[in-house]
């Protein structure tokens, strides 16, 4: 009788029980997935400070996260958007579907055109924020920060529309600061000037097409671009050749993230809880709670959570409030608690930082109603300073003021300047 007998491996790797404890041990070295350009930002990566975003190996930082942040407001910054979620809806009823699900009159969205909306449950509470491009009558493209697929389907039956993911398949890049529209028309994107804010067109690279939108996330002059995966490394070298008289840096999400606040705008699940992720009942905001109001377009028919809203807005019930504050100091109160007359605690800041720009110590901070609303005065934050290994606990006082906290003609000039 034949006897099956095992074999001596030759080396540990051969070893089947030992090859498998091999690859388990250097799936736990791997820092999640990599995008289309993880071969041109590790190159870069000279902090090696990473995060994960959406499952993805993403940058904090790449070289200087001060110098990085200045590369926006002063040159060119390229930071790699595509783990961004992007969903396509498409198909006759896709405007309609659209309009249904966000705030938004998106009949008013006409192809080639971007615009800022959000979505909302059932009772109201938002469930994320986005940017919405209408690439055709009947195409659209559909960019979150969280992953909302099974509702998108499930409030899809009844409309002729197609929703599908393509995070993976759709590479993205966000080209942000004052040379950035100069780095395009040396690149050779014939005919760039033209596209005003929130405008959309089609260019060709290697070959495809590819979608380059006036939009972004600095407050800046700035460009989004959307493309297949397999053109990522050809444009990404395409675009730093051209940028280089110009100053074209890679930057990571700290230094945008500051940009992002001097220009007032808000990030899901960091300044506001968003509906899915929401444990807590208090954690839950409306649009007019979080500084979205204007989207909601009651004049519209029927969209997800329109009475609620309505109904919180005629009957008084709205409990929050999203401000900015200007606090006194230079110390950023991040995560600080915020007192009226230094006693009554009323919200939380969300985010903070001194401003380059504005030469201010600047806020976003969530507030309990009437505080922040109609009553503004005698507000205070609790900061903590690190001094000489020592907490020294700070009360400065605080006011409301308007976002942005910066505002730069250069963002929506037409033509765009030529720095």
């Amino acid at each position: 009788m034949a006897q099956a007998t095992r074999k001596k491996p030759t080396s540990k790797a051969a070893d089947p029980i030992v090859s498998a404890r091999i690859t388990a041990q250097s799936h736990f070295r791997t820092l999640r997935f990599g995008t289309p350009f993880q071969p041109r930002i590790d190159a870069l990566a000279k902090t090696q400070d990473w995060y994960n975003w959406a499952g993805y190996r993403a940058p904090y930082s790449l070289w200087d996260e001060e110098l990085e942040y200045f590369a926006i407001r002063s040159q060119a910054a390229l930071f790699d958007i595509s783990p961004m979620t992007k969903y396509r809806v498409e198909g006759p009823g896709a405007e309609a579907f659209l309009d249904r699900v966000t705030l938004r009159d998106v009949t008013k969205l006409k192809p080639g055109r971007v615009h800022y909306t959000a979505w909302c449950d059932d009772e109201g509470f938002v469930l994320d924020d986005g940017t919405l491009f209408r690439l055709s009558p009947t195409r659209f493209r559909l960019c979150s920060q969280e992953r909302h697929l099974p509702w998108l389907l499930d409030s899809a039956i009844g409309f002729e529309v197609t929703v599908e993911e393509e995070t993976e398949a759709v590479a993205g890049l966000a080209l942000q600061g004052p040379t950035s529209f100069a780095v395009l028309r040396d690149a050779g994107f014939i005919g760039i000037e033209k596209l005003k804010a929130f405008d959309l067109a089609e260019f060709e690279h290697d070959g495809a097409t590819l979608t380059i939108s006036r939009t972004g996330f600095t407050g800046d002059l700035g460009y989004e671009l959307f493309f297949s995966a397999d053109q990522a490394l050809s444009l990404w070298d395409r675009l730093m050749t051209a940028g280089e008289p110009r100053g074209i840096r890679a930057i990571g999400y700290t230094a945008l993230n500051r940009a992002r606040l001097e220009a007032g705008l808000i990030v899901a699940n960091a300044d506001f809880t968003t509906a899915e992720h929401a444990i807590r009942a208090d954690r839950l905001r409306m649009p007019d709670e979080i500084g979205l109001g204007f989207m909601v377009d009651a004049e519209k028919d029927h969209f997800n959570g329109r009475r609620a809203i309505l109904e919180a807005r005629a009957r008084r019930k709205l409990r929050h409030v999203l401000v900015g504050l200007e606090i006194e100091g230079n110390i950023p109160a991040e995560h600080a608690i915020v007192y009226c007359k230094k006693s009554q605690e009323v919200g939380l800041v969300s985010a903070a930082m001194w401003s380059p720009m504005a030469k201010r110590n600047i806020a976003i901070a969530s507030l309990a109603r009437p505080y922040g609303d109609t009553m503004v005065e005698d507000l205070w934050v609790e900061i903590y300073a690190m001094r000489e290994l020592q907490y020294q606990k700070l009360m400065k006082r605080a006011k409301v003021v308007q976002r942005p906290f910066i505002k730069l003609d250069r963002r929506t000039a037409n033509p765009p300047a030529d720095f």
